[in-house]
């Protein structure tokens, strides 16, 4: 079938089709189901927040994102508002298991004036959960057509096309008609209503005033949907199933906390050990032992491998040799892997319990229980976790999380370099890491939250039904997912691989590490020689860390050197993936400030270390236990601070 762009315009005759719905309620299944395209299928928010459009014979038919309402408090519902006021039929998936959640929806639709028929989607996993649902009278009470249907086996599809046609406006609240009623015209019939519920743009597109009555009118269609559901449902006394058991034991800190301990140690040996480990070196050995010399041969018969556009081509940092060793050899292994495990902890609905389990405990860093997996990948490898960043709800959060991980998180790599050191020098200077790395991701994100603008985003997820993954969505949309993000990340990573290259051939890579060398030997007590190992650390920061075994230092030396290389910016596949997901502009912000950030606590760390030597034995744990009092106490401050700004701001 053919992919349609945003602007496609309608055939003469047809209709533009509408699939709303709450998140993870089938509406992707249903549209590939009805045009032959595919797009993500996942059983977790924000997956189709890129609005797909195809067709479906001479009807052009549009999958909005999933939102609980329509309106525009977030960018999934002014999204999913302009589509649906733009509609000529709306298909409205519900999920039958969630239905008193759902038909808040619905009810708002039909109160719109739109055309509109109803899919009960996921009717057999209400039937295993003993929900019977009587549909010819949930019909009458709508108004509007209702099709019970499995979409994930095709159950329903054929009445769905049947009538299609038949979609028509349902029923509205009389005491609603009559406030819209004067309201339009000049508004739209579906404009009206959202007026009357307070949305700012769509009031101001009229020159009138939002309505003030948004609550009255959420909490009154909130109670007609009690009423319905109270009518319609009936228990069947049915035997609750096995998976929704386990999706309870998912959400109990009790069995839930060892459930994701377990969830997460498996994908960090799969992904952070496996992946990361074995496969890489793999294929990083093939691109550097087989592609690029067959790149300098073919190169070497145009020109000369040491001429300048030689080097800037084969070179070290060359274009086609270290892009395409970092993309295919580096990147994508891992870009294939991030996305396998997502898609599958999205198609089994685990996912969204993850993030329901840990929400409050990552709120006082600004983030909401979402953050959690791209926190944990970052100790396989942070280019990944960078990735994982998107699935977060706002641009705040993933701002935040971003920060953290290339500030604070050291990859798998450069970790098992990290343990190799210390753990000749005894434990108690990785326990001295350990705390001095988590209070400062505590810190940090608590210093984050506090003065950037916004607040944390409240977690709106609906839980969907456990179930086994279908090995074809997983497989296509991680396949699909990482095709996309290599062919953006390209040109990216040439262009810095290039300005890599000029540096090198100016001569202006060994000014920088002149540069450094002041920094390492009066600030961070190091040998000069610390220098090159920083800056391999930007290409590579195991490479900066294993070149440490060459160098004969005290430990303490070895501590701070170490201890700096985590916090300064991740290696350069890092960084580019900063600049993709961030821009250039706040991109070199955030390197910037990470890299100052890193020699001023280095620094500190020197000092601290060498003021307390006189304690012998007792030093480590001493600057531990001082570390963790300070951690507390400035969040104490912190908190008292911000609260008096907010009183006072009051």
């Amino acid at each position: 079938m053919e992919q349609l762009s945003n602007n496609e315009i309608i055939p003469a005759g047809g209709d533009k089709i509408v699939l709303t719905g709450n998140p993870n309620v089938g509406k992707s299944v249903i549209f590939n189901a009805l045009t032959g395209l595919y797009t993500d299928v996942s059983n977790y928010p924000g997956t189709t927040l890129n609005m797909a459009c195809g067709r479906y014979g001479r009807d052009v038919l549009i999958d909005t994102p999933g939102v609980f309402s329509v309106s525009s408090f977030s960018e999934e519902e002014t999204i999913a508002r302009d589509i649906i006021l733009s509609a000529d039929i709306i298909i409205n998936v519900v999920n039958a298991v969630h239905l008193e959640q759902d038909l808040f929806l619905t009810l708002q639709i039909i109160d719109m004036g739109m055309p509109v028929i109803v899919v009960l989607n996921m009717i057999d996993d209400a039937g295993r959960e003993g929900i019977e649902i009587n549909i010819p009278l949930l019909e009458k009470i709508l108004g509007v057509t209702v099709i019970p249907m499995v979409a994930e086996r095709g159950i329903g599809l054929d009445d769905l096309k049947k009538k299609l046609k038949s979609a028509r406006a349902g029923n509205i609240d009389p005491s609603l008609q009559e406030k819209i009623n004067k309201i339009y015209p000049p508004a739209g019939r579906g404009e009206a209503l959202l007026i009357l519920e307070g949305d700012p743009f769509i009031s101001a597109k009229y020159g009138m005033d939002p309505g003030a009555g948004r609550e009255d009118l959420y909490l009154a269609r909130r109670e007609r949907v009690n009423r319905i559901v109270a009518q319609v449902v009936r228990e069947t006394g049915g035997g609750t199933s096995f998976a929704a058991r386990v999706g309870r034991w998912m959400l109990k800190p009790a069995t839930g906390i060892p459930l994701l301990a377990l969830t997460l140690w498996v994908v960090y040996e799969l992904v952070g050990v496996f992946l990361a480990g074995f496969i890489v070196d793999s294929t990083g050995e093939f691109m550097t032992n087989y592609y690029e010399p067959a790149i300098r041969y073919l190169l070497a018969v145009f020109m000369r491998p040491d001429s300048v556009a030689g080097t800037l081509l084969a070179g070290q940092y060359g274009v086609l040799t270290l892009t395409v060793t970092y993309l295919i050899g580096l990147l994508l292994p891992l870009v294939l892997g991030i996305f396998l495990v997502l898609a599958v902890l999205e198609d089994t609905g685990y996912l969204p319990r993850i993030a329901t389990l840990v929400d409050r405990t990552l709120a006082g860093m600004g983030l909401n229980g979402q953050a959690i997996i791209p926190l944990i990948l970052g100790f396989g490898c942070v280019t990944m976790a960078f990735i994982s960043t998107r699935m977060l709800a706002t641009d705040r959060e993933r701002r935040i999380a971003i920060f953290l991980l290339a500030l604070c998180v050291p990859c798998s790599a450069q970790l098992a370099v990290i343990i190799a050191i210390m753990a000749g020098q005894g434990a108690a200077y990785m326990t001295l890491y350990i705390v001095l790395i988590f209070c400062l991701l505590v810190f940090t994100g608590a210093l984050l939250n506090s003065f950037l603008p916004g607040g944390v985003s409240p977690l709106l997820i609906e839980l969907p039904p456990l179930r086994l993954p279908k090995i074809r969505n997983i497989m296509v949309k991680a396949g699909r997912r990482s095709y996309d993000f290599i062919r953006e990340a390209f040109p990216i990573f040439a262009a810095g691989t290039l300005l890599l290259g000029i540096l090198d051939v100016t001569g202006l890579l060994n000014g920088l590490r002149k540069i450094l060398e002041p920094v390492t030997i009066n600030w961070l007590h190091l040998p000069a020689e610390v220098a090159d190992i920083l800056v391999m650390g930007l290409i590579r920061k195991e490479f900066g860390a294993a070149a440490i075994l060459n160098l004969h230092m005290l430990p303490l030396q070895n501590f701070v050197i170490l201890l700096t290389l985590s916090l300064t910016v991740p290696c350069i596949a890092s960084t580019m993936v900063i600049f993709k997901e961030r821009g250039w502009r706040e991109g070199i912000m955030i390197w910037l400030t990470v890299f100052f950030l890193a020699f001023l606590i280095g620094g500190g760390a020197t000092r601290l270390l060498e003021s307390s030597s006189g304690f012998g034995y007792l030093q480590i744990p001493l600057l531990s236990a001082l570390i963790i009092a300070a951690t507390a106490g400035l969040l104490v401050l912190l908190r008292l601070t911000v609260s008096k700004k907010s009183g006072d701001s009051i």
